[in-house]
This record gives structure tokens, C-alpha cells and sequence, in this order.
């Protein structure tokens, strides 16, 4: 029975990564148009040539993401017109993508929140939250970052599913009454805080 309904559960997940099902305007477009987008954006060859030019000058965090989770960021980023790009974690080629979706964004990079430092009020408009490794330092970047989304704001959330304590912390993320809808791909979460919508959760 178990080995049954998880069949079934990965057969509906593929139709939704199709969007059968999905009623929402907002959702179908991000699942159908974002984030299984496979048409090659323009900058995909010059980000891949520059992160393999920067390699040697950099630690083995440095290419330690999958390919299809930068091209996800660059995305989601361009998608959202971030104005404000908030990184949190280990310094990693993701940086290069999120970069150049919004080249006149203001990027600002953090290992921990000891070195994050932001403007008086100043919003967050996409935040990458990739140290899973550290669950307490995600939820305290979460902490600090959540009073600044706006309605336009998208936190993506790297390792979900990792260890119990992401699982858990990626619950409570869910259930903040300032986030709206969610998504949770195989191994990264997106919160969106446009409370506007309904409020509904999609696992793709």
C-alpha cells in the first residue's frame, strides 16, 4: 500500500509540474512559465564560462550547487524584479546568476548575520537562504529578513528537506501568518508574501 500511494503521489506530482490541476492564475504561470522553464536564457553560456573561470580562485563551495538550482535563482529573480537581492550563506556561483537577473539590483551577500547588514527600512524583495547545514542560522535569517517583504517579496529556501530540523523549520516558514503562497520543489522552498491570494502550498 505504501509503495502504491507513494506511485500515485509521484504521478501527481509530475501533472502538477505540468500544472494540471492548478487553479491559480499566479501559480499555473510560475510552475508552467518559471520554474520548469527550459527554454535557454540569453546569459546561461556566459554565467556557466564565468563561474568555470572563477573556480580555481574559489573554495569547493564555490560550484557545489546543481546547475538547474542557479538557472531556478536567475528565474525567479528576474521574475519577481527584485530591486533589493538579500544572499545568506556560503559565498557559491548561484551569486553570479542572481547577479545578472537584476543587474541593477542592490546585491547584498552574507555568510552569517553577523555581516548582514541592511538600510534602515530598507525591503527585501528576494532573499536566498542557502545554509541548511545551520537550521538556527536560517531561522534567524528568516527572523530578521521577514518584517522587510513586501507584498512583492519572494524568500527561497534552500536544503527543505535535508535533515529533520529543515523539514520542521520549513513548516513553520509555511505557517507564518505573513507568508502566503508556497512551493516545495525536491530540495528548495519558495515563500511568497503577497497575502492577497489565497494561501495554499503546492509540492512539485
Amino acid at each position: 500500500m505504501n509503495s502504491l500511494n507513494s506511485q500515485l503521489n509521484y504521478i501527481s506530482r509530475i501533472f502538477r509540474r505540468r500544472g494540471f490541476g492548478v487553479q491559480s492564475p499566479f501559480a499555473f504561470h510560475l510552475i508552467t512559465e518559471v520554474i520548469y522553464q527550459r527554454t535557454p536564457y540569453y546569459a546561461y553560456d556566459a554565467l556557466r564560462r564565468q563561474e568555470q573561470q572563477l573556480a580555481p580562485e574559489k573554495d569547493n563551495h564555490w560550484l557545489s550547487e546543481p546547475l538547474r538550482l542557479k538557472r531556478l535563482l536567475f528565474r525567479l529573480a528576474n521574475e519577481v524584479k527584485a530591486d533589493t537581492i538579500v544572499d545568506v550563506g556560503v559565498l557559491a556561483a548561484s551569486s553570479l546568476y542572481l547577479k545578472a537577473a537584476r543587474l541593477h539590483a542592490d546585491y547584498i551577500a552574507a555568510t552569517s548575520l553577523d555581516e548582514l547588514f541592511l538600510e534602515a527600512h530598507q525591503p527585501i524583495d528576494f532573499l536566498y537562504l542557502h545554509d541548511y547545514r545551520h537550521p538556527d542560522v536560517v531561522e534567524d535569517a528568516f527572523r530578521v529578513c521577514a518584517p522587510r517583504a513586501t507584498r512583492r517579496s519572494l524568500f527561497v529556501v534552500q536544503g527543505i528537506g535535508r535533515s529533520r530540523a529543515m523539514k520542521q523549520l520549513w513548516a513553520r516558514m509555511q505557517s507564518d501568518p505573513r507568508v502566503g503562497i508556497t512551493f516545495s520543489l525536491p530540495d528548495v522552498g519558495l515563500l511568497f508574501f503577497d497575502t492577497s491570494r489565497y494561501k495554499q502550498h503546492y509540492e512539485l
